[in-house]
């Protein structure tokens, strides 16, 4: 018998939100243990029930919420096998970059010790703009791994780089950070 495989699945405020619910699927029937962490705006666009039903693990949006005495945030960590984020916003980008930890999603980023990927998903222009690109550069550069942007038409009507991956391609990517 293969040993479950643990995977926090974040996912912040954006459109793409939407196909997050579909990867967290695709994991759930491929094995995986899926526990989601979404943002207060991820919320606004996707319920926490969406995710509590596909996951079938509650799903955390605040640090207030802990069931037992160990830090929530400590606990999931512990048990971690891989983080990621889709999508990934601008917002996310640079609070994880700079180590800030102002809200349950960002507070599990900087706890983690696990490999990360990070699936952005944003406006063009934010893509292209420098600080954006100084966080993608930061994070590159302690190993943290990514997939897209593409380019494409974003929800927002703009054309360019700023798609978030498809769910397959996020999928493909986190089967080959677990190593299957």
């Amino acid at each position: 018998m293969t040993e479950i495989f643990h995977i926090t699945l974040g996912i912040t405020g954006g459109i793409a939100a939407c196909k997050s619910a579909e990867l967290c699927s695709m994991l759930v029937k491929n094995g995986f243990s899926v526990q989601v962490v979404m943002t207060e705006n991820a919320a606004r666009f996707v319920t926490p029930l969406t995710f509590q039903t596909l996951s079938r693990n509650p799903v955390i949006t605040s640090l207030w919420d802990a069931a037992d005495w160990k830090p929530e945030h400590v606990a999931l960590a512990e048990k971690t096998q891989l983080f990621a984020v889709a999508p990934c916003t601008a917002n996310f980008l640079g609070k994880f970059a700079n180590g800030i930890a102002d809200d349950a999603l960002s507070t599990f980023a900087v706890t983690m010790r696990c490999p990360v990927l990070l699936a952005p998903a944003m406006n063009p222009a934010m893509w292209a703009n420098p600080a954006v690109q100084d966080n993608v550069r930061k994070l590159r550069a302690r190993d943290i791994h990514f997939t897209g942007p593409e380019s494409g038409h974003v929800a927002c009507g703009a054309d360019g780089i700023g798609r978030m991956s498809e769910p397959e391609r996020i999928y493909e990517a986190v089967l080959q950070l677990a190593g299957r």
